[in-house]
């Protein structure tokens, strides 16, 4: 029962379930030749140029080109067959055509398809050329022999890579731009099974592909690696600088003015901001790359497990000649990388270290500051009990003399008193009478601080 309304499929139902058979092999059969380009650009994302260069294409045989929103273009012109994909960095053209029977190597890589198509075309490319590659497809009866003197000299490159693959086919090749500008494969059929061709020849070419993508890595490993020295030699000069002064140095920046411990401060910080800046410069560059090189290598080695490979007298395997030549280069990737880590983590620890001894001056300097500040308080602590004694002496004074008035006047009024003599004799009265009433005032204002 079909479902009769459509609202109630999810609007990305169908995108996503086209997505699986969105890049599907070509349908060939040997004997063919096959050409494979690859442009590269950053920009390829928002293809439109590259859409606007396969419409070119299909408007010089008299047909329409793809969608503006295509990712993918198949069509067969009658004298070769075209397969477009868009990547993400990348855009792949791929061109074959059926070749005849018996063929010699040298001249099937002369009936390439790529002479279908005008020069004029192909001279208009947008992009960079990142892979141009020729396959040429034959049939055979049996494995063919290691010493094969024809398949040698199909290639210029004096080390050759083949294998035993999917248990009916052969793949040999030098991985080596040839002399015309193109690398080249030869791909037999011994006994594969239908549209097993076009997979295998689809993996073949996405593995070269792939690697040359990958390798886009190293020469951003390569050229970070001078930076990064100075960078670790001048991080190593500065934490030296910083382990030197912890002693005699911190003593100098304790005695030294505000001002000069500012400048020496702001030195030290400067230089480990510099290193920082500069080496998180190098990682936001290489960043993408040195990710997207990773993620390329997994690629290709998931390309060469499919294969399902096994050896052909003393040949290396493709799966033997990748981990000689490109795991190396990606292994420089990823140390690079981490190298950048490690960076990055050292001026941090050199930062905090900074901090730290920063930190440990000014609560040394704090603490010479409250030692002045206790000084000075007690110093004010004396200068107040001397004023309070002092203070004790004059209020005794005039309370003694208003006593001695009393005194005068109640011997004026006829009271059989010595004025002078009770005046003395209040001298000691009154001055105890102060000094506790001083002191008991204090008691209660600490009393008070207190809580």
């Amino acid at each position: 029962m079909p479902i009769a309304n459509p609202s109630l499929n999810h609007p990305l139902r169908m995108p996503l379930a086209a997505e699986a058979h969105s890049r599907p092999f070509l349908q060939l059969d040997a004997p063919e030749t096959v050409t494979h380009l690859a442009l590269y650009d950053r920009t390829i994302e928002t293809p439109d140029w590259q859409l606007h260069t396969l419409r070119e294409l299909c408007g010089y045989f008299g047909m329409a080109g793809p969608a503006l929103d295509a990712k993918y273009f198949y069509h067969d012109f009658g004298r070769f067959r075209l397969k477009w994909e868009c990547h993400t960095e990348f855009a792949t053209y791929t061109f074959a055509q059926s070749t005849p029977d018996n063929v010699p190597l040298a001249e099937a890589f002369q009936r390439v398809p790529l002479m279908q198509i005008p020069q004029q075309w192909l001279h208009g490319l947008g992009g960079k050329i990142m892979v141009a590659a020729h396959v040429v497809l034959e049939k055979a009866d049996g494995p063919s022999d290691s010493a094969s003197a024809e398949i040698r000299d199909a290639f210029e490159g004096l080390s050759l890579a083949a294998s035993t693959v999917l248990q009916g086919a052969e793949v040999w090749s030098d991985f080596l731009i040839q002399s015309d500008g193109f690398s080249r494969f030869v791909i037999r059929d011994v006994g594969l099974r239908q549209q097993q061709l076009g997979r295998l020849v689809q993996r073949v070419l996405e593995i070269e592909t792939y690697r040359m993508m990958a390798l886009l890595g190293l020469p951003h490993a390569q050229a970070s690696a001078p930076t990064l020295n100075a960078i670790e030699a001048e991080l190593a000069l500065l934490t030296a600088t910083m382990v030197d002064s912890d002693g005699a140095v911190a003593d100098a920046l304790i005695n030294s003015t505000a001002e000069e411990q500012d400048d020496g401060e702001r030195t030290l910080l400067r230089s480990i901001t510099s290193l920082a800046a500069r080496n998180e410069k190098i990682s936001v560059d290489n960043s993408y790359r040195f990710s997207a090189s990773q993620a390329y290598f997994q690629l290709v080695k998931a390309r060469i497990d499919e294969l399902r490979e096994s050896r052909i007298d003393g040949i290396p395997t493709l799966g033997e000649f990748m981990e000689r030549r490109l795991a190396p280069a990606m292994s420089t990737c990823a140390a690079t990388a981490r190298r950048q880590e490690a960076l990055a983590e050292r001026i941090a620890h050199s930062n905090d270290l900074l901090r730290t001894r920063v930190g440990i001056v000014q609560e040394l300097q704090n603490r010479k500051i409250l030692q002045s500040m206790n000084a000075r308080a007690a110093q004010q602590l004396r200068l107040q009990q001397a004023v309070e004694g002092l203070s004790v002496v004059a209020v005794s004074y005039y309370m003694v003399g208003l006593c001695g008035y009393g005194a005068k006047a109640a011997k004026a009024a006829g009271l059989p008193i010595n004025a002078d003599v009770v005046t003395g004799l209040m001298v000691p009265v009154v001055v105890f009478v102060v000094w506790m009433g001083l002191r008991r005032m204090h008691r209660s204002m600490h009393r008070s601080m207190k809580h």
